[in-house]
């Protein structure tokens, strides 16, 4: 079944990105295809670096261009174990925190804060966000009486997977 939903799936989203011109628009289906593959293991293979996101299925490489003004970055807290990763795997890493909620909290270099509330892991122990490039970025997450604080950034070659943070 699975093979069946993936080329229908992409198909929606290639078809619609392109037919149109709007840069807005095929940024938003690569926004929701990255939200797709996060979610379910439609394809053999999808990893995100800092500007591209590469899906592998049935054979077949397709590599598309994120957006240029936002940056993806998939982050699993973690308590006993966690995994060494640069570069996301949508369909391989597994974070050891599935389905729990934390308050989360994301601040930029300038003070602005991004995100600021309680969110739920994903069914592979993530939080994916998408956030202004070139910026430095502190991190503080809460869960359960535990905290951790780190800092990130959204520059060219920096990593879209952190999972170094373990919850004290």
């Amino acid at each position: 079944m699975k093979k069946y939903i993936m080329p229908i799936f992409l198909g929606v989203i290639f078809m619609l990105a392109g037919c149109s011109d709007d840069s807005v628009s095929n940024e938003s289906n690569i926004k929701e295809m990255v939200t797709e593959l996060s979610a379910s293991n439609i394809v053999e293979s999808a990893s995100i670096n800092d500007e591209t996101l590469i899906v592998e299925d049935d054979g077949d490489e397709n590599v598309y261009n994120l957006p240029e003004d936002e940056f993806f970055v998939s982050i699993a807290p973690y308590i006993s174990y966690t995994h060494p990763c640069e570069f996301h795997s949508l369909t391989g890493c597994q974070g050891e925190m599935v389905n729990e909620e934390m308050d989360v909290k994301i601040i930029d270099e300038d003070g602005e804060v991004h995100v600021d509330e309680r969110l739920t892991t994903l069914e592979n122990g993530f939080l994916d966000f998408w956030l202004p490039r070139d910026r430095n970025y502190t991190l503080e997450i809460n869960y359960d009486g535990k905290k951790v604080e780190s800092d990130f950034s959204t520059f060219e070659n920096d990593s879209t997977c952190l999972t170094d943070l373990q919850l004290k």
